[in-house]
Order: C-alpha cells, then sequence, then structure tokens
C-alpha cells in the first residue's frame, strides 16, 4: 500500500492545536455554556494554567467568559463564540484529512 504524500501547505491553527485549549474548544462545543470549576475538573488542568488558556482563547475572540458574583462569590461562564465553533470545526476537518478519516 502506497503511502499517501502529506499536504505541507496546510494550515493548522496553532492556538486550537493546543493540548489544552483544544479540550476546552471540544467541551465547549459540546455544550451551550460550562462554568469554570465544572471545565477545570474535565480538563484536569490547574487554576492558573486554565486562566492562562481561557485568556488566550478569550483574547482570540474563541470564546466568551462572563464574569459575577452568585452568592457572594465569584462565578464565572465560559461559551464558544460562532468564531471559536469554526475554527473547532476547521481544525477537527483538517485533522480528519492528516489522518484518513
Amino acid at each position: 500500500m502506497a503511502d499517501k504524500p502529506l499536504n505541507v501547505n496546510i494550515e493548522i491553527d496553532i492556538l486550537v492545536h493546543e493540548p489544552a485549549r483544544l479540550k476546552i474548544l471540544t467541551y465547549l462545543s459540546l455544550v451551550e455554556s460550562a462554568d469554570f470549576v465544572f471545565l477545570i475538573s474535565r480538563t484536569g488542568l490547574t487554576m492558573g494554567n486554565f486562566s492562562a488558556h481561557m485568556s488566550k482563547l478569550q483574547k482570540a475572540g474563541y470564546i466568551k467568559v462572563e464574569k459575577e458574583i452568585k452568592d457572594n462569590r465569584p462565578h464565572t461562564m465560559l461559551t464558544i463564540t460562532k468564531a471559536g465553533r469554526m475554527a473547532y470545526k476547521e481544525y477537527r476537518e483538517i485533522m480528519r484529512g492528516i489522518l484518513g478519516l
């Protein structure tokens, strides 16, 4: 069986490709929104690490972050944006093409 040549001109969104951010976007692509604590527990990231990745995704316009005070405690909700959903979808399609799926 002959190997297919890999297209070296593939443009992978490095912001999405990073494993921690990919986890965050994957979870957010499955739900309407999710809170900070839930996502930390699901991704296995530390609060500081999660916050850093959250900021990068927010700055890129891939997620929307809403902060409020609930019962005198901070509460942070994250939602994937239309741009984030599109970037995630494009990333998945590129990976499927590379992997031949």
